[in-house]
């Protein structure tokens, strides 16, 4: 949290409604961490608040009595002209939030540049080497998850508990927002919306209950997704992927910082489509030390170069374990077993 003039519009708004009391639990927000996401909207010349707030139970006479209540803060005190507000219920103790699992965001500056393959293919090796392992895609508007793990796009099935079933691949179980949406459709989602399938993806998914890792494959940059995940899991790390070139090196430095500015440990980068090797040579098509670069200017570790190639089964994205890019993915793995 910021302080003083440094402070950030999104920063002031949680800190005027934190003393805000919901009467279903007579607690303040700051203390249920009830503020899920704050969005300022400020196209057309008028400044709107955008909010999706978490109550302990479901009452329309609670939730017009908060709506007054933050009207006032929000309109009044704050001087903005325009407030939306969602709600939805504080989390649910049987989530996967409340479990002993680690959560590893894989972010970047800018797409393109693989994040989306590393996260599946290190989500396997984290799998070859024993380990329950699931995926979040929350790369809300590029989700690629399901067609690189090969899963049919599809509407998820629940349980008896209505609990959503995750899709499995791999023995990795995964879920995707590519899942909720029609065929070839663009998602058209801001602010409150995306916060609330990110919650779904926590709370109301039927996960593996000897889930050990999940990795959350993220939007490339900074924005609502990632200071959503902040609120949702503070304890979150982060590997920053690029490639060696410069223009992505640079914008993966300020996507790394970001992460560090939101108090995520930040375990390393991870140079993607560093080299092909091709006749015995080592071509570096794409430049080179774009992926050191960044560890260095982050003050982190440079965790793997992992070169380009095609998987040798003939799979577009995934590749076998016996493979030297897999063996490199394995590696990549074991170093996050390591830091443990």
């Amino acid at each position: 949290m910021h302080t003083g003039d440094k402070m950030n519009k999104k920063d002031k708004i949680i800190v005027a409604l934190g003393e805000v009391v919901d009467p279903s639990n007579e607690k303040p927000f700051k203390e249920t961490k009830a503020i899920r996401h704050v969005g300022v909207d400020e196209s057309d010349g008028k400044k709107t608040v955008n909010l999706l707030i978490a109550l302990g139970k479901e009452d329309d006479k609670v939730k017009q009595q908060l709506k007054r209540k933050i009207a006032k803060i929000i309109k009044l005190d704050m001087q903005y002209h325009g407030l939306s507000i969602d709600f939805e219920l504080l989390e649910k103790k049987e989530s996967i939030l409340h479990k002993d699992i680690r959560y590893i965001g894989i972010a970047s500056g800018k797409g393109g540049v693989g994040k989306s393959t590393v996260a599946a293919n290190l989500a396997i090796a984290l799998q070859r080497l024993g380990k329950k392992v699931g995926i979040i895609d929350a790369d809300i508007y590029g989700s690629s998850i399901p067609t690189i793990m090969d899963v049919p796009i599809a509407m998820p099935t629940a349980g008896e508990d209505e609990k959503i079933i995750p899709f499995s691949k791999l023995g990795v179980e995964l879920i995707s927002t590519e899942f909720f949406l029609k065929p070839d459709q663009p998602l058209m989602w801001r602010g409150p919306m995306l916060g609330k399938m990110l919650n779904h993806f926590f709370y109301d998914v039927k996960w593996n209950d000897d889930l050990e890792y999940v990795l959350i494959d993220l939007p490339p940059g900074t924005g609502d997704v990632a200071m959503d995940i902040q609120k949702l899991i503070p304890e979150c790390e982060m590997i920053i992927v690029t490639t060696p070139h410069a223009s992505a090196s640079h914008i993966a430095v300020k996507a790394g910082f970001a992460a560090q500015q939101l108090k995520h440990k930040l375990i390393g980068v991870v140079e993607n489509m560093s080299y092909l090797y091709h006749a015995g040579e080592v071509l570096e098509i794409f430049g080179k030390g774009g992926g050191k670069e960044v560890a260095d200017k982050l003050k982190t570790d440079l965790l793997q170069q992992i070169p380009i190639g095609q998987p040798k089964s003939g799979h577009h994205s995934l590749f076998d374990m016996t493979e030297e890019i897999g063996v490199t993915y394995l590696g990549l793995a074991n170093k996050l077993l390591k830091e443990t």
